[in-house]
């Protein structure tokens, strides 16, 4: 089976690092990226949470901006916050009706127990929706510092039969990962996940530039790894938790330490000091790096 192919880009190698980033952003960050959008290349394919409290309508009209910004929108559907199978078609076919979505996020969500009839990703793969709508790709979750409710070897199984599932429905799978501090697990990560076959393209998560404290924060709420050691990879000081800070080292890492057997990769933000910080950011380092 020939699958459609996702982008044009992902065949070709990056330039610089930043190449092909996609970024990250929740319903009410409408106005954060018109600000921000003079800054971002066209075709930069954004994602739009799912996140409790907020309605589809809101969800939708995110969607929408996105599109008509010029960029790439990427929904996510949350299955375990899903309430109906009205709930989660009504929203898909907006979505790729309003704002000519073809590529989708999936996550199983928080909730211990589902608020609807879908437990798991999987459940909601198994419906057919997504390809009955015309989707062409689909994201799953990646964790390369592990999963809070999965041994190590579930994460593998989980993340194989996933993929195995979206191309056998027609579609290209991607894994965008959680973010993280340490470099090392994620290029670890990148070269067992080709060792065990897994050769679909992947976008690794990046924090944004924030105060360090928000950064933590996220962290925490995230599972994501946060000791000293790792901190400091990243040019955090627990001494000093005050200010802010920026992914220069975790980025530098990934540019000097990705090769051919990590496979297609790039970047994905994500924006937890503000969309506009973040693509200034990006712009900065690129100028630094001669892009351009």
């Amino acid at each position: 089976m020939t699958l459609p192919q996702i982008h044009r880009n992902w065949d070709k190698p990056p330039h610089i690092i930043t190449d092909g980033y996609s970024l990250e952003m929740t319903a009410k960050d409408i106005a954060a990226l018109m600000d921000a959008a003079p800054l971002i290349p066209v075709e930069t394919p954004v994602a739009v949470t799912f996140l409790p409290g907020e309605e589809h309508a809101a969800r939708i009209a995110a969607t929408v901006a996105v599109r008509e910004l010029g960029f790439e929108p990427m929904p996510h559907f949350s299955a375990r916050r899903i309430r109906s199978e009205d709930d989660f078609e009504g929203y898909l076919n907006a979505v790729v009706r309003d704002a000519g979505v073809r590529r989708c996020f999936i996550v199983a969500g928080d909730p211990p127990a589902p608020e609807g009839p879908y437990f798991d990703t999987m459940a909601l793969l198994e419906t057919g929706a997504f390809e009955r709508a015309g989707i062409t790709a689909i994201g799953v979750g990646g964790h390369p510092e592990g999963h809070p409710n999965m041994s190590v070897d579930e994460c593998w199984d989980v993340l194989d039969r996933k993929v195995a599932a979206i191309a056998s429905r027609g579609m290209a799978p991607l894994v965008v990962t959680q973010f993280g501090f340490d470099p090392d697990a994620f290029l670890e990560w990148l070269v067992e996940l080709r060792r065990r076959g897994i050769d679909v393209p992947v976008r690794i998560g990046v924090p944004g530039p924030a105060g360090i404290k928000r950064l933590l924060s996220f962290a925490a709420r995230c599972g994501v790894g946060a000791s000293a050691s790792v901190l400091k990879k990243y040019g955090i000081s627990v001494a000093s938790l005050l200010g802010s800070a920026g992914p220069d080292k975790l980025v530098d890492a990934f540019a000097a330490g990705l090769g051919a057997e990590h496979g297609k990769v790039r970047l994905h933000f994500y924006p937890f000091g503000g969309l506009r910080k973040t693509v200034e950011w990006i712009a900065g380092y690129e100028a630094r790096h001669g892009a351009g």
